[in-house]
């Protein structure tokens, strides 16, 4: 927003009708001087201003989700990159906690700036997918593949949330509330996430 190329970026874009639009350092006066309407917005998180706003951010009607981006953030705040990337984890959870709580869709993850690092990727993604990420940036479009195979459900997954659904209808239909499923507890928190993890597959399967 604070360059001069912002209204003719705007300009551009009312003429191509886009599915979504991208806006980098996302803040709340950044998504006031987009307007009210127009097509959905990926809001990159990606300054010390918005991770503290993120989710003001995340509750603005436009915004369809969150990224988080560690580059400008990290050089702002002067973080220094980790193999196990705890220096990222406030900033990441944070972003993770604020969608949830504004109601938007789960966000997406930070970029992984090697593009011949297939391991590193995967690794990433499933760290960012343990903390609430469902989705992550790519950098190029070899990454995508990657990317989708590991925040799509496993099939182990898939059987798992099959069993707590039956089994927890089962008990349902006999008065209880709460079973045993091979010696682990269930109960509706439980099968909510198991609900979501084959809705999550149903999408994997129809994109």
């Amino acid at each position: 927003m604070d360059t001069a190329y912002f209204a003719g970026d705007l300009a551009a874009i009312s003429a191509l009708a886009p599915d979504a639009i991208v806006l980098p350092k996302a803040a709340p006066e950044a998504l006031e001087a987009l307007g009210g309407e127009g097509p959905p917005v990926i809001a990159i998180v990606e300054t010390a201003r918005g991770v503290r706003h993120a989710y003001e951010v995340a509750a603005a009607p436009r915004v369809a989700a969150l990224l988080l981006g560690a580059v400008d953030l990290g050089a702002e705040i002067a973080l220094e990159p980790r193999p196990d990337g705890l220096e990222i984890l406030y900033a990441r959870s944070k972003v993770v906690l604020d969608s949830a709580a504004a109601g938007a869709r789960p966000p997406f993850d930070i970029v992984h700036l090697d593009v011949h690092d297939d391991e590193g990727l995967a690794e990433e993604c499933r760290l960012a997918r343990s903390l609430g990420f469902r989705g992550k940036a790519c950098i190029h479009p070899a990454q995508a593949a990657i990317v989708n195979r590991v925040f799509a459900p496993s099939e182990a997954e898939i059987e798992w949330a099959r069993k707590v659904i039956q089994s927890y209808e089962q008990a349902e239909r006999e008065g209880r509330g709460v079973l045993a499923l091979n010696g682990a507890m269930v109960d509706l928190p439980v099968v909510e996430r198991a609900r979501r993890i084959l809705a999550e597959a149903e999408r994997e399967v129809t994109r």
